[in-house]
């Protein structure tokens, strides 16, 4: 044995670990290879158990209470709790030991409960049934025991058990059909291939006997790549080596769909699935709120230490006087005498400390936590928010940023499938010039269902007639459709095939778009059989291409490619791609035609793809072919090669032609941008099309208007000029504007001001973000931001996914710090989702990967209207009332505790009784605020959704800013005062009983508590607009459990209940007179300043919300001018006499109708080449609009 192989070994063994090794080699069946092959070196890999929990039945105490007990309010209370245990205390530790037990257990149960769930569903997958192949024979085992190497057999419907390379499958060509909706939610069915000398093993015992070890990359969480190669031994010959892809992995969690049965070995097992290593935890978002509140907790913090210090230090100070500090009755031990000083006045400061801490509301996050868990429901129970097309309802995957939706500032959004529908329609095909239409006149054949053609120029000739037939083939060939004759499949679209019903099969819906608008143009595909491609030409014969080579998509080439073999030996490689992807590679063919329709089709909004192709002799297919198995083989670096490869390959084509497809814009996409717009929302539109499709769907969509000026930031622009002179002059030109902008930019009202929109592409933003040559990137970066800032919408075409997140993360780091929300319905759009404050996912066609790592997902875009601006404005409102609501309620409590230490000689008395002090936040007033930030409604949502600037009332944290906290602390502090000095000069007069009997201080302290809870209840009734009987029965109902606990805690109603110091105190004080008219008056005067202060700024200074609540009552049925017309759903509004059939897209015009109204008639101006007369429509209603005509899509 050699040296390195010595050193493997050590290496391997003493290390105990493989990563270090970048590959593993995996014997199949674990038979040793052949003698004369490499040693044979058994490695230690983790069995197939999944382990989703995160607690164990041993460590849940301990590791449950480290993670509670590392939240600075739960620590705060525990070292509160601890410090009342150790010294003497003027409270009991129960009173914040029962707070705090209640929190930390109510927090471990749910917890515990949700692991345990985890733990149910871990144990169903590892112990669930697998068969595999021992000694040539079918074994059945629980799935945990699967080992790396096991021959696994998988039939129809079942899940793979672990990742496995596909050995052989039922089918005769090595194929299978499998779903990954668990994996990545993509419904439709992806073809996986058997390896080539494998796959005719069709029997355990064949498989049994094969000689094979398979090397591959260690586990990487990446679902669409794999590098790895199998070896093949066969009797005394060298091994053949084939590669393995993606396409030849099964993934742990997909199912298998419409083959028998297949066999496969595993290659990765138990937590290093691809599965399992996609389990990772999104990152914790918190709120704006959140934040908010923790700040709020410190400065609270900082005023409980502020009060403790100043009364120890005058407690020191009023104890200099010798008769104080011991007065007759009162001497003071020997041992206490020489006490050290610094000690005691250490201990008196945590005694007050403790005496004050119940300024700092622990239940308040139990509240918040309560508040969001059951508020998020009103968001899934709506009902205007259900797609009955879908079936689907909005979902929440997380509640702890509910408030955060109706703080948004920014708003990116992809296009494909969130503003379009995702529902591709084949227009036309342009083909060395000439324009076809299916259903119209081609080459002088009048096709079904004629409706005229655009000729750019004359008929065909004998080459071009040639050209065209093979840009049909072109299509045809070149993609990855899959046909299955079974209307039961979960396919994209069904079409029919000479007859009989077929169904196409594709990820990608542009492709079924594309072979299907062939099939109306006379050239069907048929089938992928043992490697032979069928179609069926205009003659109906049936054409044979044997499939070569398929050189695969990718995001960053932007095209595809197959190398074919007809039947007469003719080697072809057609090509498919972008324009900008495949002009710069075409050496011949009419390109500026081509050129041109591309670019008129994408300024119409379409979706674009140019065909060209190339033609081999044997010899040059000899090399190609050992160029692609060179890089196919190879284990390091194999993406990089195989790039490099296609990149010489696809070189030298001849343009054939291009292919328009339509994707049609969302119901109400356009009304919802508008909405969010008028909102102050900035709307960004992120996509991977290119620039003229991209804009001419934002101008669908209103996102650009007609008096837009667009910049571009491109790199067209950058190739004629400088970064820098582009980015300096796109500044002056916004920033020479700069002061007008400081009108309402979003109203859409003023066409005089100038609105700029900003185009910038993926290779611009590349320029952008890259670090200069002096080391430093910010200047560019905050000149581009600058620039943004100064436009009302921006568009980012052209950005690959992770672009998308670099965006969204260079406006969430800006100085400003706005709140950002990314939308998307791909798993391309999950990286942005993910680095978004909120991240929603569109329940769309390309899968379930974004709904699935998303905040919360909606159905369809138009959602995302009331969802902002109906939800999350109340969310807000509610929550942002809760904190400064907690906070006044606790200032209100203790500040009286604070001023009666100056009345007691700073001895740390207690103001209020222990079960007062307990019940407080836990009881008395905890319910109503619950409540209220579950219910309230200060405006109407219908109100909310008819204006939407009332978003703007509650944006950039409005309700929690340091002038609103600091009104609520100063009101609090004056209730206190109220409460305290009021019940004092009411004692001052000692004899308040008929029978002259004194008060003595638990009553002072229940008269001061009562007065209190009166007041603080009262206080949320007059916040409260929207009342319900639920509303009436809780703050009613709190108040008269207050009234019921003190008679039973006084011995009133449970005389067995004779507590000592509080016995008949709260009857004592109702027998007399001048409490209850004391009680009425300290109540009247504490919530005469906030009702006066709400009553003046309401007259004097109203917010467009007050406005609005002002009218609301006077014009409930008011139209805003600003109502889109499409939203008017009342029939009220609706014309019975105006009838508007659809206009249906016969070639690349835009579908526009206006409506307008004069002299009582409604009219509907069609353009004339819908071929429709102008319409009016009669209309009784006295209805008007004020400006010019309304504009929507139809």
């Amino acid at each position: 044995m050699d040296c390195s192989r010595l050193r493997s070994l050590v290496n391997r063994y003493c290390t105990g670990e493989e990563n270090w090794v970048d590959n593993r080699t995996i014997y199949v069946g674990h038979r040793e290879p052949p003698p004369g092959a490499e040693a044979y070196i058994p490695q230690r890999y983790p069995d197939n158990r999944i382990v989703s929990s995160k607690y164990t039945f041993w460590n849940f105490v301990p590791k449950n209470l480290f993670e509670q007990f590392r939240r600075i309010a739960n620590f705060y209370f525990l070292i509160i709790f601890l410090v009342q245990l150790i010294i003497d205390t003027p409270t009991s530790p129960v009173t914040s030991g029962l707070p705090l037990f209640f929190v930390i257990t109510v927090t471990a149960i749910k917890q515990g409960y949700e692991d345990w769930l985890r733990h149910k569903a871990d144990n169903a997958m590892n112990q669930c049934p697998v068969h595999f192949i021992r000694h040539g024979k079918l074994v059945r085992k629980q799935s945990r025991k699967l080992r790396v190497g096991d021959i696994v057999m998988v039939k129809e419907d079942e899940t793979f058990p672990c990742d496995l390379i596909l050995l052989s499958s039922s089918r005769a060509d090595g194929t299978c059909f499998v779903t990954t909706a668990s994996l990545d939610g993509e419904s439709s069915q992806k073809t996986y291939y058997a390896v080539q000398d494998t796959k005719a093993f069709q029997n355990e015992q064949d498989i049994d006997a094969l000689h094979a070890t398979v090397e591959c990359e260690q586990p990487q969480p990446d679902l669409y790549k794999f590098v790895g190669r199998i070896n093949v031994y066969h009797d005394s010959n060298e091994p053949v080596a084939r590669p393995l892809g993606s396409e030849n992995l099964l993934l742990r969690g997909a199912t298998l769909k419409n083959t028998g049965k297949i066999f496969g070995v595993a290659v990765y097992t138990g937590m290093e699935t691809k599965m399992a290593l996609n389990y990772q935890s999104k990152s914790q978002k918190r709120s704006a709120v959140e934040k908010s509140m923790n700040v709020f907790l410190i400065v609270y913090l900082c005023i409980l230490i502020s009060k403790s210090l100043i009364n120890t230090i005058l407690k020191y100070v009023w104890q200099s006087d010798l008769s104080r500090d011991e007065p007759w009755y009162n001497q003071k031990t020997e041992p206490e005498r020489k006490r050290n000083v610094f000690i005691t006045a250490f201990t008196d400061f945590l005694a007050f400390m403790v005496l004050f801490n119940y300024i700092i509301p622990v239940s308040m996050y139990v509240t918040v936590e309560m508040q969001k868990f059951l508020g998020s429901y009103f968001l899934t129970w709506d009902e205007e928010m259900f797609d009955e097309e879908t079936g689907e309802g909005p979902l929440v995957n997380t509640s702890d940023l509910n408030e955060e939706l109706g703080q948004v500032e920014y708003i990116f959004t992809d296009k494909t499938g969130t503003l379009t529908e995702n529902n591709m329609e084949f227009i036309e095909c342009c083909i060395e010039g000439h324009v076809y239409v299916p259903h119209v006149i081609c080459n002088g054949q009048i096709l079904r269902d004629c409706a005229g053609i655009d000729m750019i120029d004359s008929s065909p000739g004998g080459s071009g007639k040639e050209r065209e037939e093979l840009f049909f083939r072109a299509l045809c060939l070149c993609h990855t459709v899959q046909v299955k004759e079974d209307d039961n499949v979960d396919g994209l679209k069904k079409a029919h095939l000479t007859g009989r019903p077929s169904v196409y099969i594709s990820s990608s819906p542009d492709e079924v778009a594309l072979v299907e608008g062939i099939q109306r143009l006379g050239y069907t595909y048929l089938r992928l059989k043992d490697s032979c491609m069928e179609i069926l030409n205009r003659e109906n014969d049936i054409e044979k291409f044997e499939l070569l080579e398929v050189l695969s998509f990718d995001s960053v080439r932007r095209r595809m490619s197959v190398i074919v073999k007809s039947a007469k030996g003719e080697i072809y490689l057609f090509c498919k791609g972008a324009d900008s992807s495949i002009f710069p590679r075409v050496a011949e063919g009419k390109i500026e035609q081509i050129r041109s329709r591309v670019e008129r089709n994408a300024v119409e909004g379409l979706r674009t793809l140019c065909v060209a192709y190339k033609k081999y002799t044997y010899k040059e297919y000899e090399n190609v072919q050992k160029q692609l198995q060179e890089a196919k083989l190879a284990l390091q670096d194999r993406e990089k090669k195989l790039a490099e490869a296609y990149e010489e390959i696809e070189r030298e084509l001849i343009l054939l032609g291009a292919t328009a497809v339509e994707d049609r814009l969302q119901e109400k996409a356009a009304d919802t941008i508008e909405a969010l717009q008028k909102a102050g929302i900035k709307v960004w539109v992120l996509t991977g099309d290119k620039m003229e499709t991209a804009a001419a769907t934002c101008y669908a969509c209103k996102l650009f208007r007609r008096n837009t000026q667009l910049l571009e930031l491109t790199t067209k622009k950058i190739e004629e000029q400088s970064l820098h002179d582009v980015l300096f002059d796109l500044s002056k030109t916004v920033l020479r504007h700069s002061g007008s902008l400081t009108r309402d930019t979003f109203s859409g009202l003023s066409a005089e001001m100038q609105d700029y929109g900003l185009i910038i592409d993926g290779a611009a933003l590349s320029l952008i973000m890259k670090p200069r040559e002096d080391g430093s990137s910010g200047n560019y970066r905050e000149l581009f931001l600058e620039i943004c800032r100064n436009c009302s919408a921006v568009l980012c075409c052209r950005m690959a996914p992770l672009q998308k997140a670099q965006i969204v993360k260079l406006i969430k780091w800006s100085k400003e710090h706005p709140i950002t929300l990314a939308i998307g319905d791909g798993a391309n759009d999950v990286s942005m989702i993910l680095e978004a404050h909120v991240g929603i996912g569109v329940i769309g066609k390309e899968g379930r990967q974004a709904a699935r790592n998303s905040d919360y997902a909606i159905p369809k875009f138009k959602h995302l209207k009331k969802m902002l601006l109906v939800h999350g404005h109340f969310y807000y409102v509610r929550i942002s009332e809760l904190v400064q609501y907690f906070f006044y309620k606790n200032v209100c409590f203790i500040f009286p505790q604070f001023l009666y230490q100056f009345f007691c000689g700073f001895s740390q008395q207690p103001l209020y009784d222990t079960a007062y002090l307990t019940l407080y936040n836990i009881s008395f007033t905890s319910l109503p605020i619950l409540l209220y930030s579950l219910m309230e409604q200060h405006v109407s949502s219908d109100t909310l959704k008819r204006d939407p600037s009332l978003y703007r009332d509650v944006a950039k944290n409005a309700h929690l800013r340091w002038r609103v906290f600091i009104y609520w602390t100063f009101l609090g502090v004056f209730d206190a005062v109220v409460f305290f000095f009021g019940a004092y000069f009411l004692f001052d007069n000692t004899t308040v009983t008929s029978n002259g009997q004194m008060f003595g201080n638990w009553t002072f302290g229940t008269l001061v508590f009562t007065v209190l809870v009166f007041t603080v209840t009262l206080k949320l009734a007059l916040d409260t607009h929207y009342w319900t009987w639920i509303n009436h029965f809780v703050i009613w109902g709190s108040l008269l459990f207050y009234i019921v606990f003190s008679l039973l805690w006084g011995g009133i109603i449970w005389p067995f209940l004779n507590y000592q110091r509080m016995y008949y105190v709260f009857m004592q004080m109702l027998s007399s007179g001048p409490a209850w008219l004391g009680i009425i008056m300290l109540i009247t005067v504490s919530l005469l300043p906030d009702v006066l202060k709400k009553v003046l700024c309401r007259q004097l200074w109203p917010t467009a919300t007050e406005r609005t609540q002002n009218t609301s009552s006077r014009g409930r049925d008011h139209i805003s001018e600003f109502t889109p017309l499409a939203s008017l759903k009342s029939s009220r509004y609706r014309s019975n006499d105006c009838k508007n059939s659809p206009a249906r897209r016969s070639s690349s015009h835009s579908k526009k109708t206006m409506f307008t109204h004069w002299r009582n008639h409604d009219y509907s101006i069609l353009p004339s080449i819908f071929g429709y007369s102008n319409k009016r429509c009669n209309s009784n209603m006295g209805y008007y609009y004020r400006g010019s005509g309304l504009e929507t899509s139809l």
